[in-house]
């Protein structure tokens, strides 16, 4: 089968509210000065969300650059918590995601360019491409769940998707 070419559009929390939230100190978000007017506090940018079984947990992936054109043959979901990731190599990367569902298919995919100062939250059940860095080895902060039972389901795409360079 012929792969399909994805578009690449900008990570804005109106785009990408389907998939889950994006995380970002925004004028748009909640936010006031804290510790006597030291700090400004960007406030409930996401929701952490486990089943009753799991904990959140928080960790570091380090994720291996992508070169463009990138074949897309996969996603995965995690139908037991969310799944959040936060740049702190200071790099931009992508973010493929698919809505929530039994039937994805490459038509169902959108591509985000996230910047190096947005995270992303992918709400529970949400398909999405593992960590696609870009340029360079790059370290996320990632918040998900812990606890008993699989929580990671993976879809193979036919055809394919490829992201342009």
């Amino acid at each position: 089968m012929t792969p399909i070419v994805l578009s690449v559009e900008p990570l804005t929390t109106e785009a990408f509210s389907p998939f889950g939230d994006v995380i970002e100190a925004s004028d748009a978000a909640r936010h006031f000065p804290i510790n006597g007017g030291n700090t400004e506090r960007f406030h409930d940018l996401m929701t952490i969300a486990t089943d009753t079984d799991g904990h959140a947990i928080v960790s570091i992936f380090r994720g291996q650059p992508r070169a463009l054109p990138f074949t897309l043959g996969m996603l995965e979901r995690h139908p037991k918590g969310s799944q959040a990731f936060m740049p702190l190599s200071g790099r931009a990367y992508l973010v493929a995601v698919a809505p929530a569902g039994e039937g994805v298919t490459v038509a169902d995919v959108r591509v985000f360019l996230a910047r190096d100062d947005q995270g992303v939250n992918y709400a529970p059940g949400t398909w999405h491409h593992p960590l696609l860095a870009l340029h360079a080895v790059s370290d996320f902060l990632v918040i998900d769940r812990a606890g008993p039972g699989g929580n990671c389901d993976e879809i193979i795409l036919q055809p394919n998707g490829v992201i342009p360079a």
